[in-house]
């Protein structure tokens, strides 16, 4: 039997191939696009890898009248020109698969992958993606794994599966609507636009929608919040400050009563010393969600970029497949075994022997579950040639595996009571009393605070007794995976769309900020469609068709049913947009020019056109004259900053003076990066303290090291032609005098 292996990756079709040949494979090349043949028994099999989605939806009529409900399924590259170069292994894998009579779908494990390795199959077989495949079909089979081991592979192959068509038509379902429902609403948004003379790209979808409204109704609170003033009494006994157990007190009045009736006393009476141990259960381990959260805590790093990160340790045998939902380690996995190969790497070693030592193999697990896949794991796969943030999520995941095995923690906690003139105070502190698993597990620090030794009916002098003034804080914004766990708690989206979801607003300019700020455009489109189309905006609605998908991929609900629930759903909003549209038109061009003003940086030196903030797609920031392209004028910013006008100009180049917020850090900045008042970024901050007092104002805010890193970069990005070109000449001159010397 000649059989064909659809793998999702070029990488995973290598592991395939070089696990599942009794020799080694034959590499061969179509197209310039490579694939394996190789002999597993009787069998010949031929390993072919696809690029992602070969395949999309699309309009199968040119019509542009909305709403649009006639699709069918594409190659990629006829439809977007930037897919274009699926073709060559599109083409590849249909040349190699006329000579097959059986085929097994080896993409991830998931309704992506099973979308993308049946779309596939059917394109191969039947010529066509949208002739359905059938799970009868016995030529078609599935293989099941969660790591990329060679074991794995070959237990997933020799317990092929049926073609999981409950899979597939969840995810044609998820396809379907979220192109319907994408492609209809963006267009009447823009079409509302240019009915005003507007013409700008937006967008809206089925989980973008309810994502931006919760937002937006966060946005709302922060801005309407009216700090209100309180206070806070504390005394000090033995140097250890007690607060008040009244907390946050709201009128001055009764606040100075408190702290009168305190100071009148003098002492303060023990009255109660309570000491008391608590157990902590080691963390789960990792899924997605938990996982992006803590990369993003603990290094800083993007959603997006920590699945990304995980998908490669994946594709490279490091770690379990990512897209998980799962906090759970079934003990098939041979947990012993995994731990036992652990103890070859020896960052981890001490770890790992600790636990074999004290025979700890059952993992403290987690609530949530996941039909495909377990909790994210190391393989115990030894890695080499990791990239810095490989290496971080490697070290993450394995400090979190190892960590789920070890004992309980436990806190030691003493709450100390003590009565001053009728008035109750408390003070606590927390130690660590036996570090358990705490000490596999160094991203997680409890809060421990010593205080002094006090004894019950004891009377003690009181050393101070103060107030502190404060006002009460607004709700804090949301960060990327702040909101992402958010959005799984609500059961808006899916585990591995979620970050892209949430890219997509920033894209399209509707927030902004590592500290997710809604911007003015994006509170125009919510304005639009909570007053003219509530439905696009209700996670209810959402959160109900993702609870239906899942019944379509558990066969309990029919695909055409949900579809044409999700139609009945466009055909209202699009009839209110119609209805509207004028109205709808004229909220959105508002907020397009308010968004506008609020970026406004201040003049262009060279024409006098206002300079505005601009975001690109990728996320960078950026400025850009008003009246581009007759003027040119364009500056880099930071990326990942907040940028704010200070309505000051630099004295020496002449453009605006902006501050900027990134990463913790504050400072001020002009925005031509070849400015001469940046000439010194580059030295220590000593010295460019010293040469600073005779440039300007703008200098004495760059003194410090972060400022002068920030300059490297700015500058460097910004280099002038000329200048890249003369440094390229000298480091060729260079090369060629080593060679030279070698000879």
């Amino acid at each position: 039997m000649e059989t064909l292996i659809v793998a999702e990756k070029p990488s995973v079709a290598l592991r395939l191939a070089l696990s599942l040949s009794e020799g080694k494979p034959i590499r061969r090349f179509v197209n310039g696009i490579s694939y394996y043949e190789l002999q597993n028994g009787n069998d010949k099999l031929y390993v072919v890898a696809a690029a992602g989605h070969l395949f999309t939806i699309a309009q199968e009529s040119k019509s542009g009248t909305l709403p649009v409900f006639d699709v069918k399924w594409e190659p990629s590259y006829k439809v977007n020109k930037h897919a274009y170069f699926t073709k060559k292994y599109l083409d590849t894998i249909v040349q190699v698969g006329k000579a097959c009579n059986a085929y097994i779908n080896a993409c991830d494990y998931d309704v992506e992958g099973t979308v993308i390795g049946s779309n596939i199959i059917s394109y191969v077989i039947y010529g066509d993606p949208n002739k359905e495949l059938q799970i009868e079909d016995t030529r078609i089979t599935r293989m099941h794994f969660s790591t990329t081991t060679r074991s794995d592979l070959l237990a997933a192959y020799a317990n092929r599966e049926k073609f999981d068509k409950g899979n597939f038509e969840a995810g044609e379902t998820r396809h379907v609507l979220d192109w319907l429902w994408g492609i209809n609403l963006s267009r009447a948004l823009m079409k509302a636009l240019r009915r005003v003379g507007k013409y700008q790209t937006l967008s809206i979808g089925r989980v973008q929608g309810p994502t931006l409204a919760i937002l937006v109704e966060r946005e709302k609170a922060i801005r309407s919040f009216v700090p209100k003033d309180f206070w806070q009494a504390y005394i000090e006994l033995k140097g250890t400050v007690f607060e008040n157990k009244k907390g946050a007190i709201f009128s001055e009045e009764e606040a100075e009563r408190i702290l009168a009736n305190t100071k009148r006393a003098g002492t303060a009476k023990i009255e109660r010393v309570e000491v008391k141990e608590t157990r902590m259960r080691p963390f789960p381990p990792f899924d997605l969600t938990s996982l992006q959260v803590e990369a993003s805590n603990v290094f800083g790093i993007d959603p997006s970029r920590t699945l990304a990160v995980a998908q490669a340790l994946y594709e490279h045998a490091y770690i379990s497949y990512p897209r998980t939902a799962s906090q759970k380690l079934p003990r098939t996995l041979n947990l012993p075994r995994i731990i036992n190969e652990l103890t070859k790497q020896e960052k981890f070693r001490e770890l790992a022997e600790q636990l074999i030592k004290e025979n700890r193999f059952v993992p403290a697990e987690g609530t949530k579950e996941d039909e495909a896949h377990p909790a994210i794991y190391p393989t115990g796969e030894v890695p080499s040639k990791l990239s810095g943030d490989e290496e971080k999520i490697y070290t993450l995941i394995v400090h979190r595996f190892l960590a789920s095995f070890a004992d309980y923690a436990t806190m030691s906690n003493v709450t100390v009571t003590a009565n001053a003139g009728g008035e109750i105070y408390e003070a606590q502190g927390s130690t660590i009393a036996s570090a358990g698993w705490l000490s596999f597990y160094p991203f997680y620090k409890p809060k421990q605070a010593q205080i002094q030794r006090f004894e019950q009916g004891e009377k003690v002098a009181i050393a101070k007794a103060f107030l502190k003034k404060d006002k009460t804080k607004p709700p804090a914004r949301f960060n990327k995976a702040s909101l992402i766990a958010l959005l799984e708690s609500k059961g808006l989206g899916t585990k591995a769309t979620r970050a892209e979801i949430v890219d997509t607003l920033f894209k399209r300019g509707y927030v902004k900020n590592q500290r997710i700020e809604v911007t003015e455009l994006g509170m125009s489109v919510y304005n639009a469609l909570s007053k003219y189309a509530p439905e696009i905006i209700d996670e209810n609605m959402t959160r109900k068709l993702e609870v239906d998908m899942d019944s379509v991929m558990h066969g309990k609900v029919n695909k055409e049913e949900v579809i044409s629930e999700g139609k009945e759903v466009i055909i209202r909003a699009i009839s209110d947009f119609k209805t509207h549209e004028q109205e709808i038109g004229i909220a959105l061009l508002d907020g397009i020019k308010a968004g506008e003003k609020a970026n406004i940086l201040g003049k262009c030196p060279n024409c006098g056109g206002d300079l505005i903030l601009m975001h690109s797609r990728s996320g960078k920031n950026f400025v850009r004259c008003s009246n581009w392209p007759k003027c040119p004028t364009s500056y880099p910013l930071p990326a990942n900053a907040t940028i704010v006008p200070t309505g000051k100009v630099c004295e020496i180049c002449h453009t605006p003076i902006v501050k900027v917020f990134m990463r913790g850090k504050v400072f001020t900045m002009d925005l031509d990066p070849n400015c001469p008042s940046k000439q010194n970024w580059n030295k220590k901050p000593e010295a460019e303290q010293t040469s600073a007092k005779s440039i300007s104002e703008i200098t004495t805010t760059q003194q410090s090291a972060n400022e002068i890193n920030l300059g490297k970069a700015v500058a460097a990005k910004s280099m002038p032609t000329e200048k890249k070109e003369a440094t390229a000449k000298k480091t060729r001159k260079k090369a060629q005098k080593r060679k030279h010397k070698t000879k």
